[in-house]
């Protein structure tokens, strides 16, 4: 095989809120931690462990504006892209890197409807009546398509 292939599938959780960076030219960037978990048993000592992988993740545009309204700390969401190194200088005059994915395909797995309920238990003076779900969004290229399937993409 002559080409080569840069392509990450991540599924974890928000470590926090989507972080917006607006430019003058009415283009965004948005940013947020993701949080991927391995859990496993040690065989010598019959322990369960579990480690904790942090990941940068970059989303542009209309996608960052929609993970911007849609996603807040803790929620699950699967993200596809490509693995990107960029160089800086920090304050002292040392070159720095940082490894981020920038996303270019994701889906949102948590549903908002369970979460709201599980929020919100109702009581005798509540109604019952819960708020109409967030919709489920998967972007692709710039568009946006409701996530009418529970099918995962793998």
């Amino acid at each position: 095989m002559s080409g080569t292939l840069n392509k990450v599938m991540l599924i974890g959780h928000l470590g926090d809120e989507v972080k917006m960076h607006y430019f003058d030219d009415k283009n965004c960037v948005g940013r947020f931690p993701l949080a991927t978990n391995e859990t496993y048993t040690n065989k010598q000592t019959n322990e369960r462990v579990s480690n904790t992988e942090w990941h940068n993740i970059v989303v542009r545009n209309k996608a960052a504006e929609i993970c911007e309204k849609y996603l807040s700390k803790g929620d699950k969401v699967y993200i596809e892209g490509r693995i990107k190194t960029r160089k800086w200088t920090d304050d002292k005059g040392m070159e720095r890197y940082s490894t981020e994915i920038q996303c270019t395909d994701f889906t949102f797995l948590t549903n908002k409807n369970e979460q709201q309920q599980v929020q919100q238990q109702p009581t005798a003076h509540q109604s019952n009546a819960q708020e109409p779900s967030q919709p489920q969004q998967q972007q692709s290229q710039n568009s946006v398509v409701p996530d009418g399937d529970d099918d995962l993409p793998f």
